[in-house]
This record gives structure tokens, C-alpha cells and sequence, in this order.
């Protein structure tokens, strides 16, 4: 690909998985602008590893994804981006920024379904739903435990991945998964490491309830 609009972000982008932009800094509705005078403006979103999403200065992942923007909305002094992942991309190099960073990527080959994976794709939705549910009752949930699927299966893949209630590092782990296989079994294991997490906090909060003289 040629040079793209690059967003760092504090947060892991999914592939078919929507994210939503409150964007404020200067250098951000630049490149906004200049998207919208594309006929399919996208751009890329790679995580932030070290350091904050404003001001610069940050350290960020060498795997991101393709964002397409779906909807913009002006507010008094900014700008409200809904966009969805698409392909993932490796960046080669960073330009220096313009005034937004800009980077020379190459696109990741999309992972392959086999039918032979419909049990694990099964299994790694009834996990994921499961501790999902749990960290939406403990109010730590990002997403909606009974979000809708895609009917594809290597975009509902994506999608259990994002649904998850894991940590950024584990999450980009996941970006960068090389065999759809691998993906799903990695989620169920990274979910299942999360889950005793997630019931000890349950323990905590009921003995803090219980403790509550009101």
C-alpha cells in the first residue's frame, strides 16, 4: 500500500469490528478533513505501547488495522468517527508527520476458514460469552456479551475477540495470529486464564456488599 493516515491508539482494533472516535487534537482533524475528500476514506489504528494518545511522543505497535470510516458527526470543537476494522496491516516505516502520523504499511493476509474449525468456533463463543457475562456484571464489559455475530466465520472469529474481556497486550496477541486456529484457540485460552480473575473480584464485591452496614 501507499503511505496511509495513521490514528495510535490506547486500544486494539479487531478486524469487521466497529470502534468510535471522539477526535479533539488539531493534527487529528487535519487528517479527518483530508479523509473525507476521498470517496472511501480509511485509515490505520496501531496500539499505543508506551506512552499516551495525545501530545505524541508515543511508542507504538508494529500491527494495526485498516479502519473505514462509516459515519462522522461535527461537535463545537470536535469530531465524532465511526469507523470499522478491515484488513490488517504490518507498518514498514514511519514518515514524519504531516502534521498526523503517516506510515508505509503492507497489508497482512486475511486468515483461511475450514470447516474442520466449527467445533473450536463453537466452543471458543461459548467461552468468550460466558466471562463475557461475568465482567459485564462486575461492570468491566466493553461489549455487550449478547452482541450478534456475523454469519461469516472468520468475521464472527474476529468479533468473539473483540467481545472478550481481555487486557490490551492479550488482545494485540491476538491481532497478530497467523492461523484462524490459532486464533480461536488462543482465545479460549486467554479467556479462560481471565475468568478466575473475574469470579475473584465476584467473591470481593459480594463480602464488600455483605460488610455494608446500610
Amino acid at each position: 500500500m501507499d503511505a496511509v493516515a495513521m490514528f495510535p491508539l490506547g486500544s486494539v482494533l479487531f478486524p469487521y469490528t466497529p470502534v468510535a472516535l471522539r477526535v479533539f487534537e488539531p493534527r487529528y482533524l487535519t487528517m479527518m478533513g483530508r479523509l473525507l475528500d476521498e470517496e472511501d476514506p480509511e485509515f490505520g489504528i496501531v496500539l499505543i505501547e508506551r506512552g499516551l494518545e495525545a501530545g505524541g511522543g508515543d511508542q507504538r505497535s508494529p500491527v494495526g488495522t485498516m479502519a473505514r470510516i462509516l459515519q462522522i458527526e461535527a461537535g463545537a470543537e470536535d469530531l465524532y468517527v465511526v469507523a470499522v476494522g478491515g484488513e490488517r496491516i504490518s507498518v514498514d516505516r514511519w514518515r514524519e508527520d504531516d502534521p498526523y502520523p503517516i506510515a508505509e504499511v503492507s497489508i497482512i493476509p486475511s486468515l483461511v476458514w475450514d470447516d474442520a474449525l466449527e467445533p473450536l468456533r463453537r466452543e471458543a463463543e461459548r467461552v468468550v460469552r460466558r466471562i463475557a457475562t461475568l465482567a459485564s456484571i462486575l461492570g468491566e464489559g466493553r461489549w455487550d456479551p449478547d452482541a450478534p455475530l456475523s454469519d461469516d466465520p472468520v468475521e464472527s472469529s474476529w468479533q468473539l475477540a473483540a467481545i472478550a474481556p481481555l487486557g490490551e497486550y492479550d488482545r494485540f496477541r491476538l491481532l497478530t495470529s497467523t492461523r484462524l486456529g490459532g486464533l480461536l484457540r488462543a482465545l479460549i485460552d486467554l479467556s479462560l486464564e481471565e475468568e478466575p480473575v473475574l469470579i475473584a473480584r465476584a467473591a470481593d464485591a459480594r463480602e464488600g456488599d455483605d460488610d455494608d452496614p446500610r
